[in-house]
């Protein structure tokens, strides 16, 4: 059998090239080496390399996490080269990177989502306003960024500066979100057209974590992660259907993850991720394993749904 030769991208200049590094090492420990011959790059260094070897690249993986990677402008490089690789294209990674535009298209798909305000950073933001409008307490996020980076949960009006000063230092823009108390759960996905929902995960953060931030997903022990989610099967199917719907509504392919919190009796999308954590202990890869898919199948089917969209011309 002829290997295929498979670029393993992961590092880059975000400022999760540290998670990134590490799940490149577990995916590049992983791969099958009768299968695949296996190149990796760091897209801080080694752009010009890849560039020069694109010729002789089947597909890539890129694992990759935030801006300059998950946001669609390596894959439009990727794109240039006329090199396939797993996952959502330049459209489908740049919407889903922007909370406010996914939370638009969550809106016309029928998703129910939080009230939300946005600002800019030239805006004179009116403090009194916000609280007036989406009660408290509140969610501060950048619009663009990964990991829960710059994110704050704030309880008093006199904490929402501090915690927009902490959201504009990682973008120019802001989301403001009701605060919505309930059991977290995330939903993955794998497929481009006939899609597969994954079993339902649900995430306990530890004593020390108000809500599931940098630090909870990446420290080994903060987080109980429970699949599948201690939910019944209505339930389990309406969480299940609005990760493929996100899915869809963003233009995703290959594969996804979509952040959801359920509450009273509703489910709530929070954002849904292009390029989610890839070592055997992720959430997705937890939740395929728990569908009988091991963590070395699971990157087979995504170079493979990359090489059937290169196929099919898209």
């Amino acid at each position: 059998m002829t290997k295929l030769s498979i670029a393993l991208l992961s590092g880059g200049i975000s400022s999760e090239r540290d998670v990134s590094i590490a799940s490149g090492n577990q995916v590049y420990e992983t791969l099958d080496r009768d299968k695949y011959e296996v190149i990796r790059y760091d897209p801080k260094t080694d752009l010009p390399q890849l560039v020069a070897d694109a010729a002789g690249i089947d597909a890539a993986l890129i694992i990759l996490h935030g801006p300059y990677g998950e946001d669609g402008t390596v894959q439009g490089l990727l794109d240039l080269l006329g090199i396939p690789y797993q996952g959502s294209g330049v459209l489908g990674s740049a919407i889903s990177m922007n909370k406010l535009v996914s939370k638009q298209l969550y809106k016309n798909a029928g998703i129910p989502v939080a009230p939300d305000m946005t600002f800019k950073s030239i805006d004179m933001i009116e403090t009194r306003a916000v609280v007036d409008q989406l009660g408290m307490p509140l969610v501060i996020k950048p619009v663009t960024s990964g990991s829960s980076i710059g994110l704050s949960i704030v309880k008093s009006e006199d904490a929402l500066n501090d915690a927009l000063e902490k959201a504009f230092a990682e973008d120019h823009e802001v989301l403001i979100e009701s605060y919505i108390k309930g059991v977290e759960l995330t939903g993955g996905v794998l497929g481009n057209d006939d899609l597969l929902a994954l079993p339902i995960i649900e995430i306990i953060p530890g004593e020390d974590f108000e809500f599931f931030d940098y630090t909870a997903k990446y420290t080994p022990g903060a987080t109980q992660e429970i699949c599948p989610a201690r939910i019944d099967e209505a339930m389990t199917q309406k969480a299940q259907t609005y990760a493929k719907k996100a899915h869809r509504a963003l233009c995703c392919k290959g594969y996804s993850r979509t952040d959801m919190i359920l509450s009273d009796g509703q489910i709530y999308v929070l954002e849904t991720n292009t390029i989610p954590g890839m070592t055997p202990t992720s959430l997705l890869p937890q939740a395929a394993g728990v569908a009988g898919i091991d963590f070395s199948r699971l990157l087979d089917k995504l170079i493979e749904f990359s090489l059937e969209d290169k196929k099919s011309g898209r």
